[in-house]
Parts: structure tokens; C-alpha cells; sequence
């Protein structure tokens, strides 16, 4: 069973955006930087640094929309990617797959802007519900 996490954080790199045929892939790093009160006085904590992944529609639209340095708020499912370099060494990163992104609006204003929806193509041959067929014999 996968938990959704939300992270909040401030966009640390561009927006990375790569296409293809049907699918599109964006992705960026998040810092997220703890306040913490000691001694009556507040500073920063440790920055954690997480890769977001999203994927086709979302993809798009962070590319659109997201920027370094802005805050934003994005909600997902954390993930380890671990691989071997060339090195020979075990690397792991936190990746945090995107289902939602947005600007944290405690921190800033922001604009929605609506997708258009595009009506998705009928296959060749095939007939929408109500429409009439010539058959070559006179009136339906």
C-alpha cells in the first residue's frame, strides 16, 4: 500500500523537461529547510534535498509553472532509487513521484490558469452514439 506524503520546500534547480512519444517527464530538486527554536532564538535546521518526479500532464505543467527558487508544496509517493556508479559505489537518492504540485500560497500568490481539454480522437470506422449512417438505400 502505497502512503501519500506533502512535502513544502523551495525549488533548488530549473526544471528539468524531456518528451517523447506519449509521455513527458519533468523533474527538479526540493530543499526543505526546518525553522527550530533554540534558546529562544530561531534558526535553520539541516536542508534534505529530494529529487520530485512527475510524469505526462503534471510533467507539463510544472514545466509551465514551476521555477527555482519558488516555493512550492507538492504531494506524492517517496521512493529510494538506488543504483551502482561507475565508481563501483552504492548510490541512493529520495525521489518523491509528484501526483500534485503546487505554489505554497503561505509563502506567495499565484495564478491558475485551466487546462484546455482536448476531446480525444475517435479511431477510423468508428461511429459516435447518434449518428447516422448512409446506406445507400433511401432515408433512415
Amino acid at each position: 500500500m502505497d502512503t501519500a506524503i506533502s512535502m513544502a520546500g523551495n525549488v533548488g534547480t530549473e526544471v528539468d523537461y524531456t518528451s517523447g512519444e506519449g509521455y513527458s517527464f519533468a523533474s527538479f530538486r526540493l530543499a526543505a529547510t526546518p525553522r527550530i527554536r533554540r534558546g529562544g532564538e530561531w534558526t535553520d535546521g539541516e536542508t534534505v534535498w529530494t529529487t520530485v518526479q512527475a510524469v505526462n500532464r503534471t510533467a507539463e505543467n510544472v514545466r509551465a509553472s514551476v521555477h527555482k527558487g519558488e516555493a512550492v508544496v507538492v504531494v506524492g509517493r517517496l521512493r529510494a532509487r538506488r543504483w551502482v556508479g561507475q565508481d563501483g559505489q552504492q548510490h541512493e537518492r529520495l525521489v518523491l513521484e509528484a501526483k500534485s504540485v503546487g505554489h505554497d500560497l503561505a509563502r506567495g500568490t499565484s495564478r491558475f490558469t485551466r487546462n484546455e481539454r482536448v476531446a480525444p480522437a475517435e479511431p477510423p470506422g468508428r461511429l459516435r452514439t447518434g449518428t447516422a449512417v448512409p446506406t445507400g438505400r433511401g432515408t433512415l
